[in-house]
């Protein structure tokens, strides 16, 4: 069994895989411009994160019905608990569903569908954030949090995703204060593609507990040791970081130097079914590659429930931790 690990970034959109995208399609009668499954495995095979983007929104056109997010959320926590998570805090992006027709009670009471029942079927807690897409305004990013009053005992936080450059986190500082005057926890993707100031202005503008990414922090010595001080959590996705040309091959990825700055990293798996692989696939991969120490790989699981927004339930993050000390390490795989 892989070491105990909570999943902290992880878009339920991106768990689509082209077997479920198609038996999704046939069911809601969307015909896809793919001959099969193998061609659209293929189309998979992008290099940048705009060739993935325009992918990933279109293949978000089989979603229709509460059980087809179900069905998503439900084939997403099977894989993970296979990989040794244990708690999944899960991204999901309404606006492009909005867009489509798709109204934000369907999206969530789908969702729940499966996350309700997910410690239960799979062994797995979870927590639910909605994301904003940088990409669109402030404006329908105010509207989206709006349409989502009615299901906030549904929802723990609020996120912010997509395509990050020329979009800088100040342009949604008035729909982060609505959202942590409504009690929401905050997370931003920052310092990625983008610079390292964003990383700052998401924690000082946005009031953010915990850096999606965060891999250009190690350009800003200042920046790094702030975040050590401050404990701040960054949630790497070291496969993705390589499929979208973030770093060039696994070897060369800065985890190890940031574990040895102090840094409160974790790994996840950001889009699995695009990226080539689950949490445990990732852990796995920085394994071999990094030649990472099987207590480093167990300081990454103790951080991801660290990280966890489980601060409502202290006993559950103890058990979990408790579980992460007691884990034997198994050769060769985790």
């Amino acid at each position: 069994m892989p070491i105990p690990k909570a999943e902290l970034h992880l878009h339920i959109e991106g768990t689509l895989e082209p077997e479920l995208a198609f038996a999704l399609a046939a069911r809601n009668g969307v015909e896809l411009p793919y001959a099969d499954t193998e061609e659209l495995r293929e189309a998979y095979l992008f290099d940048d994160l705009q060739t993935f983007l325009n992918l990933y929104y279109e293949l978000m056109a089989v979603l229709r019905t509460e059980r087809d997010f179900e069905d998503l959320a439900d084939a997403y926590l099977a894989r993970a608990a296979a990989q040794g998570v244990r708690h999944a805090e899960i991204f999901f992006d309404p606006q492009a569903h909005l867009a489509r027709g798709v109204d934000m009670g369907t999206v969530v009471e789908g969702l729940w569908r499966a996350l309700g029942s997910s410690e239960t079927r799979h062994g797995i807690s979870t927590r639910l954030i909605l994301c904003f897409l940088r990409d669109e305004s402030a404006d329908s990013a105010m509207a989206t949090l709006d349409a989502a009053k009615p299901y906030l005992d549904r929802i723990t936080g609020i996120g912010l995703d997509s395509a990050e450059v020329g979009h800088p986190p100040v342009k949604f500082r008035e729909v982060y204060e609505a959202a942590a005057a409504l009690g929401l926890r905050r997370v931003a993707h920052a310092g990625e593609e983008g610079p390292p100031a964003y990383i700052a202005e998401a924690l000082d503008v946005l009031g953010v507990e915990r850096i999606d990414h965060g891999l250009r922090c190690m350009e800003d010595p200042e920046l790094v040791a702030r975040l050590v001080r401050d404990r701040v959590p960054l949630t790497l996705c070291p496969l993705s970081n390589v499929r979208l040309r973030a770093v060039d091959v696994l070897a060369e990825h800065p985890l190890p130097a940031m574990l040895e700055a102090g840094l409160l990293c974790t790994v996840n798996s950001d889009d699995p079914a695009y990226f080539g692989g689950y949490a445990g696939d990732n852990f796995d991969a920085v394994r071999s590659a990094l030649g990472l120490t099987e207590e480093r790989l167990r300081e990454l699981a103790r951080n991801s429930f660290v990280a966890s927004f489980l601060e409502d339930d202290e006993e559950r993050r103890s058990g979990y931790l408790a579980e992460v000390e007691a884990y034997v390490f198994q050769a060769p795989g985790l």
